[in-house]
Order: C-alpha cells, then sequence, then structure tokens
C-alpha cells in the first residue's frame, strides 16, 4: 500500500536528514516485513522522520514499530558539527535530548500508539533482547564503534526471510562526511553469507535473511 499523503507530509516535515525517495524505500520494506507478524525495530530515533514510516507500515500489518535511541545526539550532531541543530539542546543541561522533539513528532502524524520507543544505547538494549524481529534498519551513530555494534548487537535477531536495512551507505569515502562505516557493514553483512541484497535507493540498503552465520 502506498504512503497516505498525510503521512508523507508528515515525515516531509518532520526534523531529519532522510530524503523522501529513501524514505519510500523503507516504507516498502517495512510493509513487505511486517507481513512475518513480528516487531519492526529501528536503531536511531532522533526525531522520529523515519519512525513515520515505520509506524505506519506497522499499523498496516498490525505488528509494533520499535525505535531505539538514547537521544543525546550522535557524534555529528553535536556542538560545532554540520549536523548540530541548537534546537534540540535542553537549556537546563545544556546537552542534546531529542526526545521530546521525537514525541512531538509521533503526535502530530497520529502514529503514537503503534510505536514503542527505548531510550537507551544500543549495546545494552540488544544484550537483553530476546525477539525475533522481521525488520532490523540501522541507522545510528556512523563511526565503525557504533555501526560495527548496532549490527553484532541486532542483526541476530532478523528472522529467516527478514529484512536488514542499513542507511547511509556511501561506497566513496569522498561522498560523505561521516565516512563508510555503514558501507562496512554493510559489506560486512553480505560477506557472512546470511543476508542477500533486495534493493538499492539511494544511500538505502535492503537485505533479506536466507541463512545463517551472522
Amino acid at each position: 500500500m502506498p504512503l497516505a499523503p498525510k503521512t508523507l507530509a508528515a515525515f516531509k516535515a518532520a526534523k531529519g536528514f532522510m530524503p523522501p525517495d529513501e524514505g519510500l524505500a523503507l516504507h516498502s520494506a517495512a510493509l513487505e516485513a511486517g507481513k512475518l507478524g513480528l516487531p519492526l525495530l529501528e536503531v536511531g530515533t532522533y526525531c522520529g522522520r523515519s519512525t513515520i514510516l515505520l509506524a505506519d507500515a506497522a499499523r498496516e500489518a498490525g505488528v509494533t514499530a520499535i525505535t531505539l535511541d538514547h537521544h543525546r545526539g550522535s557524534e555529528e550532531q553535536q556542538p560545532g558539527w554540520e549536523y548540530h541543530d541548537p534546537e534540540t539542546v535542553d537549556p537546563e543541561i545544556g546537552l542534546m535530548d531529542t526526545l521530546p522533539t521525537f514525541r512531538r513528532t509521533l503526535h502530530k502524524a497520529g502514529l503514537e500508539e503503534h510505536v514503542v520507543a527505548l531510550v537507551g544505547r544500543s549495546p545494552q538494549v540488544s544484550r537483553i533482547w530476546g525477539t525475533p524481529l522481521a525488520l532490523v534498519f540501522i541507522d545510528g551513530g556512523h563511526t565503525d564503534e557504533h555501526a560495527n555494534g548496532d549490527y553484532e548487537g541486532w542483526a541476530p535477531h532478523v528472522a529467516e526471510g527478514g529484512l536488514l536495512v542499513i542507511h547511509d551507505v556511501f561506497p566513496d569515502p569522498e561522498d560523505e562526511f561521516t565516512g563508510q562505516a555503514p558501507y562496512r557493514v554493510y559489506l560486512r553483512a553480505l560477506e557472512s553469507g546470511a543476508f542477500t541484497e533486495v534493493s538499492v535507493s539511494g544511500s538505502l540498503r535492503v537485505l533479506r535473511r536466507t541463512g545463517s552465520g551472522v
């Protein structure tokens, strides 16, 4: 089912960096994965732009979208960096806090009831996670440490036939200042033999779980 105009408008209005073509590809993947009847999980919420897409797909499939973030911002969103937004800083403590903006984003989109928001750090949560997932969307920190940690923590939970989606995959190191950590994770997933590529949309890669050995 195509994305409803109201939901697309909410996506475009939300703070975030995902372009519409990649967002539509993510939504399509989430709709397909949702048919497995298992939750959809996103690593890297920020202000909820992409969460809108997963929530809409979860609503259609009758499953739950789960989004995970510590809400203190990734490295490139800190003060002095290109992607820093002063509006996301908590004036009382002087640190980033994107959680209030995220909640407003979901409320405006009318999708709060379809999302479970986890506030915490990816390695800590993945260590205690025990539920198979229809889709894992990796869009968290862009260092090798964080990208590999997200892959190692969450890829094993993708169910057979489920999808692993990786954002900001840039093969050319000159294409994006954040570097190539997501690209290296993408290659690692393919080389594991557990995942097969399904589609490419800009910097978004969709892989299907077809084997073991993550």
